[in-house]
């Protein structure tokens, strides 16, 4: 491997890192769900949500690396099934969020921990395995980050492996930011913030129902 070779992977792997963290801080649905997962469960519990989510990002990465993301892409039918599950999740958090428990958030994180390890992993891998939108951008943005003369597979496995990390440090933040804020409010003013993140969700679902196939790429 030549010094130029290295120069140019180690500018396409700076390159993708700018674009993960923009990504990765840029509002919608995984951000709203490690901030409700914060504000219901405390941060440490919200890394099971933290972490499905991210499993959820490996699920969609692998499918663009594979060449099915393409087929998501060209395809009417799969891009509307996907999307129109992923709306109906949506909605379902934003009822789940709205119908939560009106009893002090304050004193339920700091509480006995609940059984809420296994249902959070997968209430956040599914909000980002069932988007198609979130298929299609990375269809069209990782490939400007791989070079086509060198192995695909080590150069996938670095930019998915950088993704993954940026996007826990982010929603670390989020759902730290969230825990933080449930702290310094009372009982009342802590529902109403649980029903804003139910609208929150509802507006996630509202936005990718209106994506079409085009204009997500």
């Amino acid at each position: 491997m030549t010094a130029h070779t290295v120069a140019s992977d180690w500018h396409l792997w700076l390159g993708f890192l700018g674009a993960s963290i923009a990504i990765a801080f840029s509002p919608g649905a995984g951000a709203i769900q490690s901030m409700a997962a914060g504000l219901s469960h405390g941060l440490l519990r919200a890394y099971w949500s933290i972490v499905g989510q991210e499993l959820g990002l490996v699920f969609q990465l692998t499918l663009v690396a594979v060449g099915l993301g393409a087929v998501v892409a060209k395809s009417v039918v799969a891009f509307t099934i996907i999307k129109f599950l992923g709306v109906g999740y949506l909605l379902y958090l934003a009822v789940r969020q709205w119908r939560a428990s009106s009893r002090d958030l304050t004193e339920k994180i700091s509480g006995t921990p609940t059984r809420a390890g296994f249902p959070l992993l997968i209430r956040g891998f599914l909000v980002n395995a069932t988007n198609p939108k979130a298929t299609v951008f990375y269809l069209a943005v990782l490939p400007q980050f791989v070079s086509p003369t060198a192995p695909l597979l080590p150069q996938y496995v670095v930019n998915g492996l950088t993704f993954v990390g940026v996007d826990i440090v982010v929603m670390s933040v989020y759902a730290g930011l969230a825990t933080r804020l449930l702290r310094l409010l009372g009982a009342r003013q802590q529902v109403v913030l649980n029903r804003f993140f139910s609208g929150l969700f509802a507006t996630a679902a509202v936005v990718l129902a209106l994506v079409r196939r085009g204009a997500a790429v």
